[in-house]
């Protein structure tokens, strides 16, 4: 007889109102189909990696309820302790869930947890913060700013697009020097982003070359431009499809170096706050064993801006 996977499933509060019937069940399912689940119920980070660490020899699975920001929090402790992740997408975005083909729907994810399909994927770094998706700085930044608990409560899924509309109207250009793997240039920006996943802002594609388990980082700038051209310029970000679209710089490579001017930017990674330029990227290649399909085989819908 199989031994049961000893399973700790890490939940925050705030993301699991309206779903508490639906997560009774999934977890009762598990423990059919011989998962061994702890729910523990997080205050904040900080208490979530602590459980972690101090169950870390006892532990065959990490699953995490919540939104993208809740579920980053813990991709370094995660790391270090070489525990395999798995996700139940509670948040507004959940672009790690699309990434992954991770099912939106709760039910739908219980089910690829309980089926079990293993992976290995890479993690981003910048400044020694761990990240999943996307890190980027300029407007996407203000976008984040923008979105508040408010505009998420009243917009759901569409929240980015009034959030985009909102930071359109206070976008700064900036001066910046990229190094990509050895290879420098210079470039005025309004937005830069370094992407690790494929999906980031709610299910747009960083670069529709891009893959969480390439090995590589994926970069995109966007040059000053007026409301218009950002407008006509929004679909291709979209879907990623810029590399022959001028108004679009785009790079490849494992170590990425930013400065910029001014100085001390904020860099947000997976929609939150975590350093500022100067900024180091690299890309550590299957960092992470993920409960996830292979090919994305339950690929998930994402909602058109």
């Amino acid at each position: 007889m199989a031994s049961a996977i000893r399973t700790l499933l890490i939940i925050n509060p705030g993301s699991r109102r309206g779903s508490e019937a639906t997560l009774d069940e999934g977890v009762e399912r598990l423990r059919s189909a011989g998962f061994e689940v702890e729910v523990y119920l997080s205050e904040g980070p900080e208490q979530s990696r602590r459980a972690v660490r101090e169950r870390r020899e006892q532990l065959d699975l990490v699953i995490m309820a919540g939104g993208d920001g809740t579920i980053s929090s813990m991709a370094q402790t995660l790391y270090e302790c070489q525990l395999p992740l798995a996700i139940l997408p509670l948040g507004t975005a959940n672009d790690l869930a699309r990434t992954l083909g991770v099912p939106q729907e709760l039910n739908a994810a219980f089910d690829v947890i309980a089926a079990n399909p293993r992976r290995r994927i890479d993690l981003g770094v910048v400044n020694d913060q761990y990240f999943f998706n996307v890190a980027n700085l300029g407007l996407g930044v203000q976008v984040t700013e923008e979105l508040t608990d408010e505009v998420k409560k009243q917009w759901g899924v569409f929240s980015y697009l009034r959030a985009f509309f909102a930071a359109l109207l206070r976008r700064r250009q900036f001066r910046v020097r990229l190094t990509v793997d050895g290879q420098r240039q210079k470039l005025r920006s309004i937005q830069l982003a370094v992407g690790n996943g494929r999906y980031y802002g709610g299910g747009n594609v960083v670069r529709d070359c891009a893959s969480i388990d390439d090995g590589l980082l994926s970069l995109y700038s966007v040059r000053p431009l007026g409301v218009w051209e950002l407008l006509t310029l929004a679909p291709l970000l979209r879907e990623g499809q810029y590399d022959l679209d001028h108004r679009v710089v785009t790079a490849r490579g494992q170590r990425i170096e930013i400065e910029t001017r001014p100085t001390g930017m904020s860099i947000h990674a997976d929609g939150e706050p975590v350093t500022a330029t100067p900024a180091q990227f690299h890309c550590i290649p299957g960092a992470l064993e993920v409960v996830a399909p292979e090919n994305n085989a339950f690929e998930t819908d994402r909602p058109m801006l």
